[in-house]
């Protein structure tokens, strides 16, 4: 029994003895476990080459020209203003939401009260009516411009001094109105102020004293 032992022992040894060398050592583990590495690393490859492009945030570009819009220059109470806006922005829209010349009102916005009148090359015309874009080569005055060295212009005067206005929304247009009336061919008779006058309304009913005050200034045009 003993012998045969040794020699099951021996053969063993024998076999053992007669593999490869290259086999040698390699156990059924560390065969699994460089198995696993090799995929492992096979698996995180691309992903860490493609890591640099997935964690960096995308510089957004500065816009200097969004989309849809224009470059307008406007000539407005004697300064020089450079916008970029949609060919479709009024003037009167353009003054109020862009520059902040809240001074000329928005009323209606269909060019039937007047409260938007600012003059054009010295002509009154209803802001609500036209495009920013029309007017790049064109002197407009607002409200806001009439006012001269710090004086009001003879026009605001008289609406002080004979009380043309009420709750005051309206004012603005009716002033560029009557201002831009002394130069048009206009009768000096009430009526034909009150005709002449007739595209800027009033909704206080303050009538006779506009009349009152544009009359002050036509014996002196």
């Amino acid at each position: 029994m003993r012998r045969r032992k040794d020699s099951y022992s021996l053969g063993s040894q024998e076999t053992k003895g007669d593999e490869p060398s290259g086999t040698r050592g390699v156990s059924r583990r560390s065969f699994l476990t460089n198995v696993a590495t090799a995929g492992i690393a096979a698996t995180a490859s691309p992903l860490l080459r493609a890591a640099p492009h997935t964690i960096e945030l995308p510089q957004a570009p500065a816009v200097s020209n969004p989309a849809g819009t224009v470059p307008v220059e406007l000539k407005i109470n004697g300064q020089i203003h450079q916008l970029q806006i949609e060919s479709r922005v009024t003037l009167l829209d353009a003054l109020r939401e862009n520059l902040g010349l809240f001074g000329t009102k928005k009323g209606c916005d269909h060019g039937q009260c007047g409260a938007c009148t600012v003059h054009v090359n010295g002509r009154r015309i209803n802001s609500c009516l036209t495009f920013a874009v029309m007017h790049q080569q064109d002197e407009i005055t607002t409200i806001e411009g009439l006012a001269k060295d710090g004086q009001l212009h003879p026009m605001q005067a008289a609406f002080l001094e004979h009380d043309g206005f009420q709750c005051g929304y309206c004012t603005s247009g009716q002033i560029m109105s009557a201002v831009a009336l002394l130069k048009e061919p206009c009768e000096a008779n009430d009526n034909a102020i009150r005709e002449c006058m007739s595209g800027n309304i009033c909704r206080c009913g303050a009538y006779e004293n506009i009349v009152a005050a544009v009359r002050s200034l036509r014996g002196r045009a």
